[in-house]
C-alpha cells in the first residue's frame, strides 16, 4: 500500500496527477491510497494529526499563502521519513528543493516516465527507512513511525499504544511482537510497558525515568536485565 498526498490549489491539476498516478501504480499492480489538498495550510493542519499516515507527497511549488517550499519545510519538520515531490509549471525552481530533501520535480503535465522514475526513488527511499521506521495498523490506517520518536510501548489489553512526544498510535498486538519487530533498542522493564534505552534519563525506586519526565513502573522479574539493557545503551552512547 502506497499513501499518497497531492497538494494543489487547481482542482484540474490535482485530477490530472492523481489519474495519471493511478494509471501508473494499477500497471505495477501497487495498491494506493490518496489524500488530496487544496492549500499547503490544509494539508498542514491535517498532517498535524496524522503524522505518519503517507508515504510520498506530491507539492505544487506555486501555491498561494504558504508556498509549497514552506510547506514541505513543516512537513519535513514534523516527519522526516516523508518522501516530499515537487511540481511545478516553472522550471527555474527546480534547484530549490534540495534544502528539504526532495526526491525530484515534476514537469506540469506528468509524463508517464517521470512519474514511474520517481516512484521509483519513492520506493527505495521507503525500503531504506525501514530499518529506522516502525510500522503498525489500527484497521485501515497504517502509521509509519520513526524509531528515534519513540519513547515507550504501553499494552492494554488487546492494545498497544505506542507513545511519541507528539502522539501517541493505538494499534491492536502483542507487546511480545512488537519487542520482537523493534529490536534491542527497547528494554521491557514491566510486562505492561516496552521502553527506548535513549529515551531513559534514568532508574530509580522501582522506576524507569524518561526524557520527558515519565515515570514508568520496572517489576521485579524484568528489574535485573532493565538495569544491564540500560547501562549498555548508555555505555554504547
Amino acid at each position: 500500500m502506497l499513501r499518497i498526498g497531492i497538494c494543489d490549489d487547481v482542482e484540474d491539476a490535482r485530477f490530472v496527477l492523481r489519474s495519471a498516478l493511478e494509471r501508473v501504480l494499477e500497471a505495477r499492480k501497487i495498491q494506493s491510497r490518496f489524500a488530496e489538498f487544496s492549500s499547503g495550510e490544509t494539508m498542514l493542519r491535517w498532517y498535524d494529526c496524522h503524522v505518519g499516515e503517507l508515504d510520498i507527497v506530491f507539492l505544487d511549488m506555486e501555491l498561494r499563502q504558504i508556498d509549497g517550499m514552506e510547506t514541505a519545510r513543516r512537513l519535513r519538520s514534523a516527519d522526516a521519513g516523508l518522501q516530499l515531490v515537487f511540481v511545478t509549471g516553472h522550471a527555474d525552481h527546480v534547484f530549490d528543493g534540495y534544502s528539504v530533501g526532495a526526491l525530484g520535480y515534476l514537469m506540469k503535465p506528468p509524463k508517464k516516465a517521470q512519474l514511474e522514475s520517481v516512484l521509483d526513488r519513492a520506493q527505495t527511499a521507503l525500503v531504506r527507512e525501514l530499518d529506522r521506521t516502525y510500522v503498525c495498523r489500527n484497521g485501515d490506517i497504517y502509521y509509519r513511525v520513526l524509531l528515534q520518536n519513540i519513547l515507550y510501548f504501553a499494552s492494554d489489553r488487546r492494545q498497544i499504544h505506542c507513545v511519541t512526544p507528539d502522539r501517541t498510535y493505538t494499534f491492536y498486538d502483542k507487546l511480545d511482537a512488537v519487542a520482537a519487530q523493534v529490536g534491542s533498542g527497547f528494554v521491557r522493564v514491566h510486562q505492561r510497558y516496552l521502553v527506548q534505552a535513549k529515551a531513559v534519563d534514568r532508574l530509580e525506586s522501582g522506576e524507569v525515568i524518561l526524557r520527558d519526565n515519565t515515570r514508568l513502573p520496572v517489576s521485579r522479574s524484568c528489574q535485573q536485565s532493565a538495569l544491564l539493557a540500560l547501562t549498555r545503551a548508555e555505555l554504547e552512547g
